[in-house]
């Protein structure tokens, strides 16, 4: 009985508190409410207190509600108060009629744009006036306003991968900005084509890129974070015949050929641990965009792709971070606002393998040194310290709405020092080895918007690459030393003007000036090298992009102009995506291309057996402009979250060397010139669930070098992949939980083996492995699995940590990714075959905060 009383009671102070709460609500709106008043009704009274007649239609006021005028002011004052309160026109004609119109009356308007997921402001958000030349864009509070607006008149707000949306301007006549709401774009009319694909945070672009978003970054087999560089392999017509990301080979192409941009600074280095891992930190670098053909003309350089890397660019005014570490390194990344308009982006990472080694550190090692004297010589003792670190900061400065400056700074480098003893012919020697390699990065950029039709970008950056080598042998008191120097700078002018929401029309201009520097010096006996090559040219280039519907074109050019050959290179470029139906879609990509730079490969004077590349620099002779002519054409369907796309392709290189391509046979030391075509098919097909994306991809290609002073003058590439085939499967067993399993499966790489019976022949007064014509063999078939997962969980609501597994070659799989000959008088035959190795099972782990 009591226990009922005590709920009756308390059911009574409930229902006497809501009575309390609605009443005092309900006075307020009353008071609040009496404020204003319909304007249908004022303009009845004001026709008797003023004895004046307004003349309107019912329809144009029975939705306006206003504060009512102060009594007793003046009849001009009182029009004045109606005009400004109001998106009416109201105007006399005589003493007594007013009229009440829409005509020519002008408003001034206000939004705040924020996107409909997590609220944030939209910055840089486009707003145009239809029909009229007036527009302007969103500040960094997502805020915008706009002055003489036609009140009959709608607003078009766009934001990349965003829904345009309409919205009336009588709609945001109000002090308050109303809130606009922007939805994620998935159809064809916004930049992004898909907004999954694959896994979370691979998007597909309108223009046939591929874009690795990292910070929505998912799960791929094998991966502990989003490295940029290994996770473009995964796309069909990219390879790494070596599993170095130092060596990325897009549909056939050498390393060399890739144009790497960091935030437009053009590198020149790519990987950390001699390629085993990519030397860009993903936690501040937002966006990847990988380029196979049909490139933008703003790009040069990179005959076989554009891999360019964007940090972000946009001020937050939030304090945010993150860090972590995994069995090679640690990092920390921070946002950091000091103005309103003014905010630092910091990211730095190292290693700590020069105080601990971990499985993973030591399987990577042993892999990347597996080609030196450390893995043929009986070992007494070793002592290594190798580390690695990376660095990056940007200053980004708002100086008024439509004006910005960005700076941005990297800087990469490996280290290694290494000592030796071992024993040979009973003797003990002692090496001492160092290698330093680094590359620094600076970039100033202005964007400025003119009007909402012009923009315009200023930029300029410097890039300075440096390889440093030092080998001491103290049994024969030799020293040699090896140096690399590329130095580049250039300054850029970007103009984009946007005829209309279809179609815009972008034009540039660029000033570059590439050097670079080769050292080679030796103590005993002496000698030394240097030779410096300088080159100064410049571009125009233009490009014309329609977007409507179901059709993307873009048709661009460049002329380029090198001054100290004195010659002029057109280059004409192609991307045209039409969606036939719901279900098909058509693209066709062209383009020609040239490069100035390129690596060369020396296998007896090399970087210490791990680093063999040096940077050189054309010279329109020996070494000539690469140039390159591509097209492809494709066909993709897409239903039900099933995405299959067929490309095929055909591309031509020009301007090779030999010394450029790696050979390990008797072609190595020839200075020949000669090109390469390759022609394939890339398949690829993506099915996707609420919790499972799978998907498999198969790329078929032929690739044959042509070099006219070789017999054959034609033979396969020493990139020449016949058949590559990768399969995954994705399974989030809850928002928190997912794995992902896969594997690649794919040809051999060709090499050459020699002369049966005849192995050894002399050259001069040294003995030579004498090699059958190139490239007649191929491997095995390379065979690997891997295998990850994900684990996410929070400490609160403003700190999210990751943990990660991840596990490469699972089966331990001893794949065979080059072979070539040494002569060795010891052996049969006085030849003696040298295999390099795969990765073999190596596990490795990461655990990561943000907030």
């Amino acid at each position: 009985m009591v226990k009922k009383l005590l709920s009756l009671t308390m059911v009574h102070k409930f229902l006497l508190f809501y009575i309390f709460f609605i009443c005092i609500v309900s006075v307020t709106y009353a008071q609040n409410s009496s404020n204003k008043v319909a304007l249908s009704s004022l303009l009845v009274k004001l026709e008797k207190s003023y004895d004046i007649r307004f003349s309107y239609s019912d329809a144009d006021v029975k939705t306006i509600f206003i504060n009512k005028p102060d009594k007793e002011i003046s009849i001009e004052k009182l029009l004045v108060f109606l005009n400004e309160k109001t998106f009416l026109q109201f105007k006399t004609l005589d003493n007594r009629y007013v009229t009440v119109s829409f005509l020519n009356k002008t408003i001034a308007v206000c939004g705040t744009v924020l996107d409909s997921k997590n609220l944030e402001p939209l910055l840089l958000t486009s707003v145009k006036v239809n029909g009229y030349k007036l527009g302007t864009t969103t500040n960094n509070k997502g805020v915008f306003y706009l002055k003489n607006v036609p009140v009959n008149a709608t607003l078009s707000l766009s934001f990349i991968s965003f829904k345009t949306k309409t919205i009336a301007a009588k709609e945001l006549f109000s002090s308050n900005c109303k809130q606009i709401l922007l939805e994620e774009e998935v159809e064809e009319l916004s930049e992004i084509r898909m907004s999954k694909f694959l896994t979370t945070g691979l998007q597909k672009n309108v223009d046939g890129s591929t874009v690795l978003n990292t910070e929505k970054f998912g799960i791929l087999p094998g991966l502990i974070e989003p490295d940029i560089l290994k996770t473009i392999k995964i796309l069909p017509g990219v390879e790494s015949v070596n599993e170095s990301i130092s060596n990325i080979n897009v549909r056939g192409g050498t390393n060399d050929q890739n144009l790497i941009l960091w935030d437009g600074i053009k590198m020149y280095h790519a990987g950390h641990f001699f390629g085993l891992i990519s030397a860009y930190n993903p936690y501040l670098t937002k966006q990847v965009s990988v380029t196979k053909n049909g490139t933008s003309s703003a790009f040069s350089d990179g005959v076989s792709s554009t891999i360019n890397m964007e940090t972000s660019n946009r001020i937050t005014n939030k304090l945010s971070g993150g860090g972590g570490f995994n069995l090679l390194s640690a990092d920390a990344f921070v946002q950091v606002p000091v103005k309103e308009n003014l905010e630092l982006h910091i990211s730095a990472r190292r290693s700590f393998t020069d105080y601990l080694n971990t499985p993973t550190y030591n399987n990577y090692f042993s892999r990347s040194f597996q080609d030196n004297s450390i893995s043929s010589n009986d070992v007494n003792n070793t002592k290594s310290e190798f580390y690695f670190y990376d660095y990056s900061f940007k200053v980004l400065y708002d100086m008024t709405y439509n004006h910005s400056i960005r700076t941005n700074f990297i800087h990469i480098k490996n280290d290694l020092e290494y000592l030796e003893k071992y024993t040979a012919n009973n003797t003990t020697i002692e090496e001492n080895s160092t290698l330093k390699q680094e590359n620094l990065g600076i970039k100033i950029s202005w964007d400025a918007i003119w009007n909402s039709k012009f923009s315009t970008t200023l930029s300029g950056f410097f890039s300075d690459y440096k390889i440093n080598s030092s080998d001491y042998n103290k049994d024969t008191d030799q020293f040699q030393t090896q140096f690399n120097n590329v130095l580049e700078t250039a300054i850029k002018l970007n103009s984009k003007y946007e005829f209309s929401d279809v179609l815009e029309f972008t034009n540039g201009l660029v000033f570059n000036e590439i050097g670079i520097k080769n050292t080679t010096s030796v103590n005993a006996p002496t000698f030394s090298r240097t030779v410096k090559d300088v080159l100064l040219k410049s571009a125009f280039y233009t490009e014309i992009v329609y977007k409507k519907n179901n059709t993307y074109a873009r048709f661009g050019a460049r002329a380029n102009y090198f001054h100290t050959f004195n010659k002029f290179v057109i280059e004409p470029r192609i991307n045209i995506r039409q969606k036939i139906n719901s279900l098909f879609s058509v693209n066709l990509e062209g383009e020609f291309k040239n490069q100035t730079t390129a690596q060369k490969i020396d296998f007896e004077d090399n970087f210490l057996g791990i680093e063999k590349r040096r940077w050189v620099l054309s010279d329109d002779k020996n070494t000539p402009i690469v140039k390159s002519k591509q097209l492809s054409v494709g066909v993709a369907y897409s239903k039900n979250k099933l995405y299959i796309d067929i490309t095929g392709f055909r591309k031509k290189v020009d301007g090779i060397t030999a010394a450029n391509q790696g050979f390990y046979n008797n072609t190595q030391n020839l200075n020949s010139i000669g090109n390469y075509e390759v022609k394939g098919v890339e398949f690829i097909a993506n099915k996707q669930t609420e919790n499972i994306s799978t998907w498999v991809s198969y790329t078929y290609s032929k690739n044959d070098y042509t070099f006219d002073v070789f017999n054959p003058e034609t033979f396969s590439n020493n990139l020449d992949i016949s058949h590559s085939l990768s399969a995954a499967f994705n399974y989030s067993f809850s928002k928190k939980l997912k794995v992902s399993f896969g594997g690649v499966l794919r040809s051999g790489k060709p090499y050459t083996k020699p002369i049966k019976g005849n192995e050894t022949i002399q050259n001069g007064n040294r003995t030579i492995v004498n090699y059958n014509n190139p490239n007649k063999e191929k491997l095995n078939n390379f065979f690997r699995l891997d295998l990850s997962g994900s684990y996410k969980f929070d400490f609160s609501k403003a700190i999210k940590a990751n943990i990660r597994l991840g596990f490469t070659n699972i089966t331990d799989q001893k794949n065979t990714i080059d072979s070539y000959y040494v002569v060795d008088n010891t052996n049969v035959n006085n030849v003696r075959r040298v295999n390099n190795y795969s990765l073999p099972f190596t596990p490795n782990l990461s655990f990561r905060v943000r907030f």
